[in-house]
C-alpha cells in the first residue's frame, strides 16, 4: 500500500500567495488589512492599504480580506486621499 501524504501541521497549511495587490488580513497584527506586495524569502511583504512602511507577515497568518474588510479598507483610502494624505 502506498504511504499516505503526511499532513501539516496545524496552523501551517501551505497556501500560494496571492496576486500582487490584492487586500489580505494578517491575524499576527491583530487583522490589519494589507496590500500584497510580494514574497520576501519564508515571508509575505505587506503594505498598509493608506501607505506607509511595509511589513512581513508568516504566509498561515494571512487570509483573503472578506467584502466588508476590502470595503472598508477602500474607504478608509478614498477618506485619506480625500485630505491629501495619499497620492
Amino acid at each position: 500500500m502506498p504511504a499516505a501524504a503526511a499532513a501539516p501541521e496545524r496552523g501551517h497549511a501551505v497556501t500560494a500567495p496571492p496576486k500582487t495587490g490584492a487586500l489580505v488580513v494578517d491575524a499576527g497584527r491583530a487583522g490589519c488589512v494589507g496590500v500584497f506586495r510580494g514574497v520576501a524569502g519564508p515571508y509575505w511583504s505587506l503594505r498598509p492599504v493608506c501607505g506607509g512602511v511595509e511589513w512581513e507577515a508568516l504566509p498561515e497568518q494571512v487570509r483573503p480580506a472578506t467584502a466588508a474588510e476590502r470595503l472598508r479598507a477602500q474607504t478608509a483610502r478614498a477618506n485619506a486621499r480625500s485630505r491629501g494624505e495619499v497620492l
